[in-house]
């Protein structure tokens, strides 16, 4: 895994401004802003919307190269901006699953992308990842996001996954306590990146 602190490449200030001053990353994680107050949810997207637009491809680049924190807020700001640039990117550190919580902000990122390499991408996470029972992941935001696009893009990439005894519900019933709620689970999944996506085009 490789981590590189900002300020090694010159961009120390932007976990300041974008990651840590105002905790962005905690209403991030999740979709937490959805559940702010309306006053403080729309100076919150106000603000990271116009950081999205605004941040440069070295500020980007920064972040995504630290820790869970600042990748997370990073692919958020880029799936916000519908920056398409970072797809090849954000889709090798998903695919890498290095850190926790990130893969959440590489989901919903390439879920507003929105488009069929989008879907290969996580296609392949999916692929990777669901046959390995022991490692709970960003399986549940992948699988949503995949959903989404297969809504929007009139495809059926997700079929495959949860098909009655396929590898998303052997995937959930390989724990108790979350046996036979592959479908259940694959709704939330699907209705989390909705509202995490869509929110920003309302």
């Amino acid at each position: 895994m490789s981590v590189q602190d900002p300020q090694e490449v010159g961009q120390g200030h932007v976990v300041a401004r974008n990651v840590a001053g105002e905790r962005r990353y905690l209403k991030l994680l999740g979709g937490g802003f959805l559940r702010l107050g309306e006053r403080e949810r729309t100076a919150f997207v106000t603000a990271l919307q116009a950081d999205s637009f605004q941040a440069s491809h070295e500020e980007i680049g920064a972040l995504l190269g630290y820790e869970w924190r600042a990748r997370l807020t990073a692919a958020w700001m880029v799936g916000v901006a519908r920056r398409v640039e970072w797809r090849e990117r954000i889709g090798g550190l998903l695919l890498a699953s290095e850190l926790t919580y990130a893969g959440q902000g590489y989901c919903c990122a390439l879920a507003r992308f929105g488009s069929k390499d989008d879907a290969e991408i996580l296609v392949s996470y999916l692929d990777r990842y669901l046959p390995r029972l022991e490692c709970r992941y960003d399986q549940g935001p992948a699988l949503g996001a995949l959903l989404r696009l297969d809504s929007q893009l009139g495809t059926s990439h997700a079929e495959r996954f949860v098909a009655p005894d396929g590898p998303w519900e052997r995937w959930v019933d390989a724990l108790a306590h979350t046996r036979g709620t592959a479908g259940a689970w694959a709704d939330a999944s699907k209705e989390a990146i909705d509202a995490g996506c869509d929110y920003w085009d309302a």
